[in-house]
């Protein structure tokens, strides 16, 4: 899965801040290869708070910016990748490429964002036949073929944890659970705006006034389109929203692989969930060919027809204009912009001001032309011994997981080696990938932004409907190369390390090893063990959704992760929200695997890191990792990452070092230190 660090967020026509700590201006005065002491706060014991211990002064001085909501220590690195992205598509776009060529399409797609004054002339012309088109809608029939013209390739299970849609359903096109050799149709539920079930169901107050502030914001956003009796329409909009939402699974059961393995056939979707049109939706999507989908969610598609055919056709259509224009809200006139940043920035991130527009020029072309600039990128900033530098730390490291693995008291043989046999058919990308995205059905007109965009949405799942019944290529990548993060793709037992991420303070070969190890070497191994988390370990060597553990294997397996769970039940980030160990579990058992390895491997290299202000080689290992995690979060976006994101806040992922032996040794850690945890009490898995 996608690895939560300073994400350079892809936001295609939304103009909200990005709710993941994002990048800041760098707080360090001075260039540093190692630790960074300046950050530790010395006076903290790092038995009772190891992530305070080596964060500390830095979260004292750090103030997040007013366009951010939130700041990390490796910000520098996301704004240094943002600039140098930025700086590749001002080139592209001013050095007059031929037309229809892919630089042309960068250049014309990134001008139309910027051209401000050409988005106002234009007012709602660009939105009016789309309204016009969802008035027109007289019958039940008409209203399915519409839901269906929605379908757009916007959800990911696996790959980013993206398990709905503000459509009312969405597409994901890959390997198959029954079916790993050829690209399968995933369906999955959708329907709502906010960021998951649980703000349109939560008693707390907080939520309350949340959902009052969003049915302003529906209305605020309707009346400024153009839409008679917003005041009325509003409320009917949510209302539905919220039926909607008392349908969909969980985001913890969500990531239960066993669940969503739902064939349906066609013809199979009128007696499973009646209601909706299907033949209809189907016509609609242009996917009537396809003769078998994977339902991730069926309760939620038979709860969500049966609304199609319960709620009135009115409310339907309302319901399709509010999300037509909240979607495109980040390319039309200013007003709605801003409406909307004051609901999705504000309200639920807490950021006070929007990014540059230039900033947010560069998420429109990463989305949808992102390989087209990655290229460029790779070439200009990922040269080839950078690229043999992190192969072979990655080689070190899944040495160290064989190791592991082989060394493992509880597991069976015949499990053993399935788990060897997953490690040694992995397939690690690293800096960008071996084939392109090509781009040749999406046609970008000079200044047209609106149409870029829904072209751009059109074109990228025409281009995944396209693929379904080939072949997998296992080597496909789903980053860009200017991305700042990692993923693991199950379905194709592979990784993905962008050349962003792999560049100080991850990766810095003027660092000692044991710095770069606790570094960017467990965030190699956090993504290598998610080969073998709670989803990973369902998939085999293959890709194929199969039981390869024996009976006992599996049992210790999980208990060992059901302890892991109840650890992280007892974190409180505020005192009416706790963080959800089922939901966030696979992330934190990777994070526990990932520096164990990560520690083998460091150990495995023989280098001994020079002491550092009284920090022995040993501490230094721990102190990088913990200092991978240090960030500061406005309330709201802190909020919504406890409630919505599989990975827990970077306080309790730093914190995770009380499982690990080395690190008791490594600073001393007595009973009656708050993170003590006893010999038994430590979570073991891999």
């Amino acid at each position: 899965m996608k690895e939560h660090f300073a994400l350079v967020g892809i936001i295609l026509a939304c103009a909200c801040s990005s709710t993941a700590p994002v990048s800041a201006q760098n707080t360090e005065a001075q260039e540093t290869h190692g630790v960074v002491l300046a950050n530790i706060d010395r006076s903290v014991k790092p038995g009772d708070d190891f992530y305070e211990f080596a964060n500390g002064e830095w979260i004292k001085r750090t103030q997040i910016p007013p366009d951010r909501a939130g700041v990390d220590v490796f910000t520098k690195l996301a704004d240094l990748s943002n600039k140098r992205t930025a700086d590749l598509i001002q080139e592209i776009s001013k050095s007059n490429a031929p037309a229809g060529s892919a630089l042309r399409k960068v250049a014309d797609l990134y001008n139309s964002y910027m051209d401000e004054a050409g988005i106002e002339t234009r007012g709602l012309a660009p939105l009016k036949p789309h309204l016009d088109a969802i008035a027109a809608i007289k019958d039940r029939k008409q209203l399915a073929r519409a839901l269906g013209q929605t379908l757009r390739a916007d959800v990911d299970a696996l790959n980013n944890t993206n398990y709905h849609t503000p459509n009312l359903f969405g597409l994901w096109v890959a390997p198959g659970f029954n079916d790993s050799d050829h690209y399968t149709p995933y369906l999955m539920q959708g329907g709502v705006q906010l960021p998951d079930r649980e703000y349109y169901l939560s008693d707390s107050e907080h939520m309350k006034q949340v959902r009052t502030q969003y049915q302003a914001h529906v209305a605020a956003m309707l009346k400024l389109a153009g839409l008679s009796d917003p005041d009325t329409r509003a409320p009917r909009i949510v209302e539905l929203e919220h039926a909607i939402a008392q349908v969909h699974r969980s985001l913890a059961e969500n990531e239960d692989i066993h669940k969503a393995n739902n064939t349906w056939k066609r013809a199979d979707f009128a007696a499973n969930a009646p209601g909706l049109d299907w033949n209809e939706y189907f016509a609609g999507s242009g996917i009537a060919h396809v003769d078998s989908f994977i339902v991730w969610q069926p309760e939620a598609f038979k709860g969500e027809s049966a609304l199609v055919a319960s709620t009135p056709i009115e409310t339907w259509k309302d319901w399709l204009s509010f999300h037509l224009i909240e979607q495109y809200a980040g390319v039309l006139p200013k007003a709605l912009t801003e409406e909307r940043f004051a609901f999705f920035g504000k309200t639920l991130s807490g950021a006070e001001q929007q990014r540059p527009r230039w900033q947010r020029g560069v998420f429109v072309v990463d989305g949808l032309l992102g390989d087209v600039v990655g290229k460029v990128y790779a070439e200009k900033y990922f040269p080839p011994e950078a690229k043999a530098q992190a192969q072979a730390m990655v080689a070190n490291l899944i040495t160290a997981f064989h190791k592991r693995i082989e060394a493992l008291t509880w597991m069976n043989p015949a499990t053993k080696a399935e788990a060897e046999a997953k490690l040694s058919t992995l397939y690690v990308g690293i800096g960008y990938p071996e084939t392109w995205h090509e781009y040749s059905n999406y046609e970008v007109k000079a200044g047209d932004i609106f149409g870029n965009i829904w072209r751009g949405n059109l074109a990228e799942y025409q281009r995944e409907v396209a693929r379904l019944g080939k072949a997998v290529d296992r080597k496909e990548w789903s980053m860009t190369p200017q991305t700042v993060n990692a993923v693991n793709l199950p379905l194709q037992n592979a990784l993905n390390f962008p050349a962003a991420i792999l560049q100080p303070p991850f990766y810095d070969p003027k660092a000692p090893a044991a710095v770069n190890y606790g570094a960017i070497g467990s965030v190699i191994g956090h993504e290598i063990s998610h080969t073998f988390d709670t989803e990973g370990s369902t998939f085999d060597s293959k890709g194929r959704l199969r039981n390869w553990w024996t009976p006992e294997d599996l049992k210790h397996f999980e208990q060992s992760t059901a302890q892991l769970a109840a650890q992280y039940d007892q974190y409180k980030p505020f005192p009416d929200l706790a963080i959800n160990g089922k939901q966030t579990l696979a992330e934190n058992i990777a994070d526990v695997a990932g520096i164990s390895a990560a520690y083998d491997g460091y150990k495995a290299s023989g280098q001994v890191a020079p002491e550092d202000a009284s920090f022995n080689s040993d501490q230094q290992f721990f102190i990088a990792y913990a200092q991978n995690w240090g960030d500061k979060t406005r309330e709201a976006a802190l909020r919504q990452q406890v409630m919505t994101d599989p990975h827990s806040p970077g306080e309790y992922r730093a914190e995770t070092v009380r499982n690990i032996d080395a690190w008791y040794s490594a600073f001393n850690v007595q009973s009656g230190e708050k993170l003590y945890l006893t010999p038994n009490e430590r979570v073991r898995i891999w």
